[in-house]
């Protein structure tokens, strides 16, 4: 039997294969960012895999830096949820929700005002989905005050996953969103408690995964991780030593899995981290069956988690067992628009994306 078909207990889940359903940001949620019956036809697809990572997923309606990705902060969006993960569970499948704040990587355009960080420095970078383009803001260097607020927030995101019926949550600490930001060096640059040694760094980021497990037990509760600090302008000034500090804190903790998006090549430092790990160690980005069968077998992962190759293969499972040829991921089709969306947005007035989006595109499932 191959190892990806074997069932594995993560903490308290216990799934029946080890195959991930990476989270993928979709942007389908509707305008108030409830999410809809064409995320629960999505989700319900894709229940064979061991575990469903759902797509990031706002706690706060300042934390969001996309148009149309869902948030968990309203009454509306726990029951939209719920009715998901209903159908999920009648399925048989296990879904987990990604919990997100983006901090720097948003724009006044869809907040209202100067987006939050752990300092006032930018990523020098411009905007995703924002036409015409634009560079992101500065961001406000938010209080310590602030801090304790957004560990309540992420709190309160927690119990409403718990009152929606997931069954257990993922923090978001890769991609250069806000756990990221306090944690790497480069985004960081503090002097007070939260800031300076890798300590002070990673402090916030725990202070938020002791809530979480406050809320939920340790032992349905996950992070994720890109250690190559290469998205939205990252970086580390010792990336091995940060990360190490903060898995080797996450496993004290007794979490039930670590995600890290980090393809296999020489420069890998998941190979160091798992072995500081207790939990479940599960590798994404760029995974073939093979490979991915491999890094298992060669104690580099316990799982692996597929992404872009999940969205039009839903029966991923199905066809790893039977060998059948997988259909290719299309970037013009992973979000509601191609790149006849982007032109249009740009000859449009103002919220150009939206007005674009209104006028009606097949979405995208498989």
């Amino acid at each position: 039997m191959s190892t990806l078909f074997e069932p594995i207990k993560m903490g308290d889940l216990s799934l029946n294969n080890r195959i991930i359903l990476a989270p993928l940001t979709r942007c389908r949620a509707n305008y108030q960012r409830v999410p809809n019956d064409l995320m629960k036809k999505y989700y319900c697809q894709r229940a064979s895999f061991g575990m469903i990572i759902t797509e990031a997923t706002s706690v706060d309606p300042l934390g969001v830096g996309y148009p149309r990705t869902p948030g968990i902060w309203s009454e509306d969006q726990v029951k939209a949820w719920r009715n998901i993960t209903d159908a999920v569970h009648e399925k048989g499948g296990t879904i987990v929700i990604q919990l997100w704040h983006v901090g720097r990587i948003s724009d006044p355009y869809y907040i209202g005002q100067a987006p939050i960080g752990p300092s006032a420095i930018g990523a020098n970078l411009k905007i995703s989905l924002i036409r015409p383009e634009k560079k992101f803001d500065t961001p406000r260097a938010v209080t310590i005050e602030e801090i304790k607020q957004l560990v309540e927030i992420y709190r309160n995101a927690a119990k409403n996953a718990k009152r929606a019926g997931f069954d257990g949550v993922e923090l978001h600490g890769a991609n250069g969103y806000l756990l990221d930001q306090f944690l790497q060096s480069k985004s960081n640059i503090r002097r007070d408690q939260y800031g300076g040694s890798i300590e002070n760094r990673a402090k916030f980021p725990l202070e938020v995964v002791d809530a979480v497990i406050d809320v939920w037990g340790a032992g349905r509760v996950g992070y994720h991780i890109a250690p190559r600090c290469d998205a939205h302008d990252m970086g580390d000034e010792n990336p091995l030593a940060t990360f190490s500090y903060l898995v080797s804190q996450l496993s004290k903790r007794n979490i039930a899995f670590i995600c890290a998006r980090e393809y296999e090549a020489k420069d890998s430092l998941a190979p160091n981290l798992k072995s500081l790990f207790s939990g479940k160690f599960i590798l994404n980005e760029g995974f073939t069956k093979e490979s991915g069968e491999n890094a298992i077998q060669n104690g580099h992962a316990d799982a692996i988690a597929f992404g872009k190759i999940s969205i039009p293969n839903p029966d991923l499972l199905q066809k790893f067992k039977m060998g059948e040829k997988l259909k290719q991921p299309n970037p013009k089709q992973f979000y509601n628009e191609h790149k006849y969306l982007f032109d249009l947005a740009e000859s449009l007035p103002k919220e150009g994306y939206y007005e674009a989006d209104k006028m009606g595109y097949t979405e995208y499932i498989h």
